[in-house]
């Protein structure tokens, strides 16, 4: 019988050892110049984590983060340069970044000691019905979900990155500032490398449907842009340029909106020129929970990120993980017992909350995950078709993208958006340069029918008029003595709560450092199916461990795609996912 050789990681530097060595060697901070000094670390953080005093951006895509960072430099706030990356990340990193489609903003607002969530999902078109994705049969038709113009959402991005800084910026900026630097990227051109040269073959076929599409991410001999040539968008320039001069309302009405609906309708979408006046983002109350001694502040519903993520730290809290180790079984297992417990009330509960009474001081109650701490075997794997939902009113009392920024007033910006599929829809708006989404797949079509996720949802995520659908995006931002400690987020569909969760629990439990915690192999259950997905690179006697205990242990690829910064002492370390090419924590 093989020998249990399973030990804690071998760390390089964790953070406390990091912020004694170098709190004194950094300069310190300097009134921000129109030619800052360069950044102290900048680029893609494997094992040591890059280091600032006065600012940090990590983001997916390198020069995005440059363009935020550059916004800090010049006297900018958080939420300015998040809402330039915002921007500049649907030219550069188009199959996440967008104008056209939504996300989640969670912002710590450091003079005012406050924190508020911006909802700027996208919303279903008013002629929605709650049968739209079904065929004759009754039976759910994912092609009209994903495939086709049913499946569009009313666009939130630029509503909300405009909301953002009209009301939480530092006022220093116009919106037509923090437009210029993506104007110029898609009026110029990007370079085809990294992320961008690896997703456009891959959605080639996705593109090349539509002629809007290739015309613009497609050779003349049907072959997409490849590594080294340069993806140039003056219809996307042309748009920015509109926004910038007239800000959201020349997106959301007049001849871009024209073209959005004519795109949309003629893909067999419900979309009118209403829907898309009628869009507004909405500012929601956090949600909140404590998980050793951390607050833990997060995105409320129609994401079931923040609810999430808290019902399983409240559920950890029972159970010695410090003790039993990192990467270990004992560990692994745990924590997949409680993410079947979370999934199995995101299906039953979970919804937009302006439409569903939602139970949410109950799934958020650290008595409700007692009880359902009380359920977890240490020992055994509870079979997914053996978990029955608990009402917690008793208790009452793959492709998107994630960036992070913290500002040297200690503002912090968490931000998830996405087009739901790599490039959404595939489809743009002709003359617009705007990809559309097909986030309305994330409804639940069918009660019990799972959308392209397997993620199975019930009569509260159906589709409906104006609705938001049902997300796991999950923005997170942890406090520690009421300041910003833990920024983070991921894509990854169902996958982002559950990479949020380690990743916190590896920082907070483990004592990990942002690079150690973003380079540990990752796990993932969702209640259904029943298999614990494992990234390769785990350990062989961990994987045999949890089998030994019941767990349907499916070894795959990388879950997720990490944007973390923490703050230890003053002291900004970030790490941005080496799973993904051409990541970037830039930092001064």
């Amino acid at each position: 019988m093989t020998k249990n050789l399973q030990t804690r990681p071998v760390k390089f530097l964790n953070a406390s050892v990091i912020a004694a060595v170098l709190i004194g060697m950094l300069a310190p901070p300097q009134p921000a110049l129109a030619e800052a000094p360069p950044p102290i670390i900048a680029g893609v953080a494997r094992n040591l984590p890059v280091l600032a005093r006065n600012g940090m951006v990590v983001a997916q895509e390198k020069i995005a983060a440059r363009v935020g960072l550059d916004v800090l430099k010049r006297g900018g706030n958080a939420v300015d340069a998040a809402v330039a990356t915002g921007f500049a990340l649907a030219v550069t990193l188009p199959r996440a970044g967008n104008l056209g489609g939504g996300g989640f903003m969670v912002v710590h607002l450091a003079k005012e000691n406050r924190d508020v969530a911006l909802d700027y999902r996208e919303t279903a078109p008013a002629a929605t019905t709650s049968d739209v994705f079904l065929n004759a049969d009754g039976a759910a038709d994912p092609a009209k979900s994903r495939d086709s113009g049913l499946g569009v959402g009313t666009p939130g991005t630029v509503a909300g990155l405009a909301y953002a800084r009209d009301k939480w910026g530092s006022g220093k900026f116009s919106l037509a500032d923090l437009l210029a630097p993506a104007i110029r990227l898609a009026r110029e051109g990007v370079p085809v490398e990294d992320d961008l040269a690896d997703s456009l073959p891959q959605a080639a076929r996705r593109l090349g449907r539509w002629p809007s599409s290739r015309a613009i991410f497609m050779k003349p001999d049907g072959a997409p842009w490849g590594a080294g040539e340069t993806l140039v968008q003056p219809d996307l320039a042309g748009t920015l340029e509109k926004i910038a001069a007239g800000g959201p309302r020349a997106f959301y009405e007049g001849e871009t909106a024209g073209r959005i609906v004519a795109a949309v309708r003629g893909a067999g979408g419900l979309m009118t020129a209403e829907d898309l006046k009628a869009y507004a983002p909405v500012e929601r109350p956090v949600v909140r929970g404590i998980y050793r001694g951390r607050e833990i502040v997060s995105m409320p519903p129609p994401s079931s990120g923040g609810v999430h993520l808290i019902e399983l730290l409240n559920i950890l809290e029972h159970f010695p993980i410090r003790e039993t180790g990192p990467q270990t079984a004992a560990t692994i297992h745990v924590m997949t017992e409680a993410m079947k417990l979370a999934f199995a009330d995101r299906a039953e509960w979970l919804a937009d909350p302006d439409f569903v009474k939602i139970p949410l001081s109950g799934l958020l109650s650290k008595t409700y995950a007692a009880k359902l701490a009380s359920e977890i075997s240490t020992e055994r794997a509870r079979p997914s078709a053996e978990i029955k939902h608990i009402d917690p009113a008793p208790f009452e009392g793959d492709q998107t993208t994630h960036f992070s920024v913290v500002d040297r007033e200690g503002n912090a910006v968490a931000n998830t958006y996405t087009l739901n599929f790599s490039y959404g829809l595939g489809l743009v708006a002709e003359g617009t340069g705007v990809l559309l989404n097909n986030e309305l797949d994330d409804f639940a079509a069918k009660p019990g029918s799972p959308n392209a996720f397997g993620l199975v949802g019930g009569k509260a995520n159906a589709p409906g008029a104006r609705k938001r659908p049902l997300s796991s995006m999950t923005p997170t931002i942890v406090l520690k003595d009421g300041k910003p400690e833990i920024v983070t987020g991921s894509p990854g569909g169902p996958r982002i709560i559950t990479t949020v969760l380690e990743q916190i629990s590896d920082l907070i439990d483990h004592g990990m450092n942002a690079a150690e915690a973003m380079e540990a192999p990752r796990f993932h259950h969702q209640w259904l199916p029943d298999e614990l997905r494992v990234e390769r690179g785990m350990s062989l006697d961990t994987i045999r461990l949890l089998r030994e205990k019941g767990q349907n242990v499916v070894v795959g690829g990388t879950l997720g795609s990490v944007a973390t910064i923490q703050v230890l002492d003053g002291l900004m370390m970030g790490a941005s996912d080496s799973r993904q090419r051409g990541t970037a924590a830039v930092g001064w």
